[in-house]
């Protein structure tokens, strides 16, 4: 992605994350995107496809640094509590990124597909190393769960309810407990620090 693309999708998830589709329009963007009108319209098709392709990116820019932040052989419950803890880590640094998950999760089927990437890979491991305890066919109920827990704690801490770390904490710990981790082996998973979250070149 070019560095004039990187501007008009950043400026886009902040539009996005505020207003409905219909609201918006090519001068706000441009605006917003420090970017001359022509360029929007040279850059894209129209503000649906703007929708799409940004949540596609977004879902594909976090899963790949999430999968990149951890060791293969790294325990699939402590990649699982890392990374619902990244997610609300940069829902707080990022607001406007966390806003834009919690008003179109529900609905975009681009960013339903986020949770198809390292989050599903970690569960369907740890099952398969019986560290967590469910049943195959609930499979599909677990990644809901865990999608659920982690936009509404992205929630609490846009409305400043909870701190980040303490929401990520909590929902990493009560996450695994749920998948049947032992609990002080969950607690202990969902506060060891953090690694770095690497970016993308």
């Amino acid at each position: 992605m070019s560095a004039i693309e990187k501007r008009i999708h950043d400026a886009a998830i902040r539009i996005f994350a505020e207003r409905r589709m219909d609201e918006i329009n090519v001068s706000e963007l441009a605006q917003t995107a420090g970017v001359a009108r022509g360029t929007i319209y040279k850059k894209l098709e129209s503000v649906d496809s703007l929708f799409e392709n940004v949540a596609s990116q977004l879902a594909a820019e976090m899963n790949e640094r999430v999968g990149l932040s951890a060791a293969p052989d790294l325990d699939p419950a402590q990649r699982l509590a890392n990374g619902i803890r990244f997610y609300i880590r940069r829902a707080h640094e990022e607001p406007h990124w966390g806003a834009f998950l919690v008003r179109y999760s529900a609905t975009s089927l681009s960013l339903q597909k986020m949770w198809d990437g390292p989050p599903a890979r970690d569960v369907l491991d740890g099952l398969s190393k019986h560290r967590y305890s469910f049943r195959p066919e609930q499979m599909v109920s677990v990644i809901g769960m865990l999608a659920g827990s982690v936009l509404i704690a992205i929630a609490l801490v846009l409305e400043g309810h909870k701190t980040w770390r303490d929401a990520g904490a909590d929902t990493a710990e009560l996450v695994l407990r749920a998948l049947g981790v032992p609990p002080e082996e969950a607690h202990a998973f969902a506060s060891a620090p953090l690694p770095v979250l690497p970016a993308l070149d």
